[in-house]
């Protein structure tokens, strides 16, 4: 078990703050990002929520947060102890490759060896010994020379997740439930969804990944060599003030715009380089509001969930989720699984069924030039 200890010793957890979330639009938006909002009632941010279950991991020292350059006051009013070295601005959004990839090249400069974990900042966990049971083994997992991931053991045939292909066990030292990944595979439809849970080799993609940084690098650089080299210049560059702006400059825009799952965990897979510890413990990432309302409801299909500090809603015989931030009166008369998000410049109406939908209408906007409501 030493051996263990020691790898937790290393470990830097790495806290990508970037998605706007678009399908939990108008509710989340550029210059409020999901991360930054309440959505569980638990009366602090998602962000937070993540840092919380990170720092008894890995220290508050080590925890690493990428995010906008819009984002700095508001993520670092969340989290006072973040330290300023600890703080990664983007330019601009540039995918989870180039994001986690950076704060891999950087921590590596600084203190080679380093394992790092990368979370999201907008998903909820819940039953934190068994997530931090999970995140010790894949550490372990990492130290062993594995690209690392924890795919969750699936509730329902969801069709709004990617699956990971599971395999034989790996016999690691310290990670007794690794397992090999077979493969990658996208949300599946319905009857899909059905077989997978039905065969108990699946797990839910929830896109946390572990890895010693030279492990991660190496990987970036066997499938995007360019995107590798950009990154490598850039944490060269990064700790000096003089240097860093002008790298970012000239770097950053032409870094290639690809999610960590196809540029290193796929590849990394059919090469038999990627493990998957089982996390047993509850996850949602809340994809859109269909998800948001059984969070808030318990699950229960006829319950109205109410988001909002100063709701003010009036139901009889309907059923789904209101979030208000207008003070409006808002009631409702018999309608069933419906969606209201009602902001002070933009209301969305739609149903739980449509709410993968509503990224449609972000794009249709974009489009149409409304972007002071995005």
């Amino acid at each position: 078990m030493a051996h263990t200890s020691s790898a937790l010793d290393r470990f830097y957890a790495v806290i990508p703050a970037g998605g706007i979330g678009s399908r939990l639009w108008p509710l989340s938006r550029a210059d409020a990002p999901k991360f930054l909002h309440d959505l569980t009632g638990s009366g602090q941010t998602l962000l937070r929520d993540t840092w919380d279950r990170l720092a008894p991991l890995s220290g508050e020292q080590r925890i690493m947060v990428v995010t906008g350059r819009a984002h700095r006051a508001a993520v670092e009013a969340q989290l006072p102890t973040l330290a300023d070295h600890n703080v990664v601005l983007e330019s601009e959004p540039r995918d989870s490759t180039a994001a986690i990839g950076l704060a891999a090249a950087i921590l590596e400069r600084r203190e080679p060896g380093v394992i790092i974990g990368s979370f999201a900042a907008d998903h909820v966990i819940k039953n934190l010994p068994l997530f931090g049971a999970a995140v010790r083994e894949a550490v372990a997992s990492a130290d062993a020379g594995y690209i690392t991931t924890i795919g969750i053991r699936p509730t329902e045939p969801s069709v709004g997740f990617g699956y990971i292909r599971t395999g034989e066990g790996l016999g690691i030292d310290g990670a007794p439930s690794a397992l090999s990944v077979t493969e990658f595979v996208e949300k599946p439809d319905l009857e899909t969804a059905e077989g997978y849970l039905a065969s108990g080799a699946y797990l839910w993609n929830a896109s946390m990944f572990i890895s010693r940084a030279d492990r991660l690098l190496e990987e970036i650089g066997r499938s995007k060599p360019e995107l590798h080299a950009g990154l490598l210049e850039l944490a060269e560059a990064w700790d000096d003030p003089a240097t860093r702006g002008p790298a970012v400059d000239r770097i950053w825009p032409g870094l290639e715009k690809i999610a960590i799952d196809y540029a290193v965990a796929e590849p990394a897979a059919s090469r038999g380089a990627l493990s998957v510890i089982p996390g047993y413990f509850d996850w949602d990432d809340v994809g859109d509001f269909a998800s948001l309302a059984k969070l808030n409801s318990g699950g229960r299909k006829s319950d109205l969930a109410i988001l909002g500090e100063n709701a003010r809603v009036l139901s009889d015989a309907s059923s789904g989720i209101v979030v208000s931030q207008s003070g409006r009166v808002i009631s409702l008369i018999g309608v069933k699984d419906i969606v209201v998000v009602d902001t002070p410049d933009a209301l969305l109406v739609t149903t739980s069924e449509n709410a993968q939908r509503v990224k449609a209408v972000v794009d249709a906007l974009k489009l149409t030039g409304s972007s002071d409501v995005l």
